[in-house]
Formats: structure tokens, sequence, C-alpha cells
């Protein structure tokens, strides 16, 4: 006959499965990420994703693309 198990051991059993859920979740979205096309620049925060955590953004001027490199210097 199969032996009972206590309720603490059954609680323990399910939230390592859960875990393990939880881990292999995040390894297939990795993956996912990973085979995405156009995700080069993933690791650089963008300017909404900097407002977003509560970092002062500051508007820049674009930059003179018509400068030289010598106006640029000075």
């Amino acid at each position: 006959m199969a032996r009972k198990r206590s309720r603490t051991a059954v609680l323990k059993r399910q939230r390592e499965v859960k875990k393990s859920e939880k881990q292999a979740l995040k390894r297939e979205k990795r993956e996912m990420r990973k085979e995405e096309p156009g995700n080069e620049h993933e690791g650089v925060a963008t300017r909404d994703d900097l407002a977003g955590y509560g970092f002062a953004v500051e508007e820049e001027d674009e930059p003179d693309t018509d400068a030289t490199d010598e106006e640029r210097n000075v």
C-alpha cells in the first residue's frame, strides 16, 4: 500500500514543482528573445526606460550632422 505523505511534505513538493516550472518558463522566454531578429541593443536602456525607472531624462539637442569634426571639437 502507498505511504501517506505528511502535509508539509506535500506543500514542499508543490513549491518545488512551481519553482521548477517558473525556471523552465524563464529559460523558454530567454531562448525566444535570443531567436528574435532585431534585438541587437537589448541591454541598452532607452530614454523611456530611464524615465520609467525614475531617472531624470533631459532632452538633448540633436547633434549637428552637417558639422565637421573640427567644428565639433571647438
